[in-house]
């Protein structure tokens, strides 16, 4: 006997919570989020890592359901490698400005001609620059990567679980609206520590980006090296 639709969307929209806070998941969000000062833009980066991450979700989920596709064994080592070297690129990008930010450069144009001028922040003042939107761009894509590396598995339950593509499609959706409210959460829990320490201590919070930086480094050669696809590579050659 099928458990009731709606016991269905429950299990999905909790299985959905869980899921953010898989620790890929996490240090990717907690990464992207060290960049910012303030917990609005640290619920935006986990608002746009949920999205991306949902519509992946959907639209593998779309094809498997309606179209009877089969998520194929060889691309969940791909999909696992990806976000490795997402994880991988996110550190050396946090590690790198870490170790040139005390010297920005702004380029800005006026009426034809453009300016560039340089300061300092050395002294621990910091600011935050308006350059959220590509960030958020860049939250979406990474969501985006881990619904695919997590995919298969989703989509093995759902076939295995529910009957119809209607109700499927709505498990995939509840699933989706879990992890993004489960991130969210998770959002808060990191976001409200980074806008209260860098408010007052500035260079706490610059050594605190580094640290998750260096983390997302490591976490990302973990992924890669589990993978097994380096050591075939390595064998061939």
């Amino acid at each position: 006997m099928d458990p009731p639709p709606l016991t269905t969307l429950l299990v999905g929209f909790l299985l959905g919570m869980e899921h953010a806070l898989d620790p890929d998941h996490v240090v990717a969000v907690s990464t992207m989020m060290s960049r910012h000062r303030t917990l609005a833009r640290s619920a935006l980066v986990a608002l746009s890592w949920g999205l991306g991450h949902t519509a992946t979700l959907f639209l593998v989920g779309l094809a498997v359901i309606l179209f009877n596709m089969r998520i194929p064994d060889w691309l969940t080592p791909f999909a696992e490698l990806a976000v490795g070297l997402v994880l991988l690129t996110l550190g050396t990008s946090i590690v790198t400005g870490y170790l040139t930010e005390k010297v920005h450069a702004h380029v800005h144009r006026h009426g034809g001609e453009v300016h560039v001028h340089f300061h300092s922040h050395a002294s621990g003042g910091g600011h935050d620059h308006d350059h959220a939107l590509p960030q958020h761009r860049t939250s979406a894509l990474v969501g985006m990567v881990h619904g695919l590396a997590g995919s298969a598995a989703l989509m093995l339950l759902v076939l295995a679980s529910i009957r119809t593509p209607a109700l499927g499609l709505l498990y995939i959706l509840t699933f989706g609206l879990g992890s993004l409210l489960g991130m969210l959460g998770l959002s808060a829990l990191i976001g409200l520590p980074f806008s209260l320490i860098v408010r007052r201590h500035t260079e706490v919070h610059r050594k605190i980006r580094l640290t998750t930086g260096a983390t997302s480094i490591a976490y990302g050669v973990f992924l890669i090296a589990s993978t097994g696809l380096v050591q075939r590579i390595i064998h061939r050659l």
